[in-house]
């Protein structure tokens, strides 16, 4: 499966439901063109994700809302949590490692868990 470019218009269906990872780039910066190739690799050996591209300078908004502080930033969704924040290059290794921990969360237990430790905060 090819990668999808992902923006505001979209994000929310994108994110609904299975493993979604998001690669946080811009087209002025080196790393983000070396983890391009990484990431489409990843994304034709794994057609049962999705892989999104989020263009920061054209996405200010979602850039914002993520707290994207250095890219490339990696993103990872699981029905429709985030999961996983990564910034910077992930190597092949690496990505493969997230992929398979990915498909072994409970998405729903840990959404609960983070609810639970956050109201006894409050």
């Amino acid at each position: 499966m090819a990668t999808v470019t992902v923006g505001l218009e979209n994000l929310e269906k994108t994110i609904e439901k299975g493993i979604v990872l998001l690669d946080v780039w811009a087209s002025w910066c080196p790393p983000c063109r070396t983890f391009g190739p990484v990431f489409e690799a990843a994304s034709e050996q794994n057609p049962d994700i999705v892989f999104g591209k989020l263009n920061s300078d054209e996405e200010p908004e979602l850039a914002t809302r993520f707290q994207i502080r250095a890219i490339p930033t990696v993103l990872a969704f699981k029905d429709g949590n985030l999961v996983f924040v990564r910034p910077g290059y992930l190597p092949r290794r690496a990505l493969d490692s997230l992929i398979d921990v990915l498909r072994m969360l409970d998405a729903k237990r840990c959404s609960q868990e983070a609810k639970a430790r956050n109201a006894a905060r409050a």
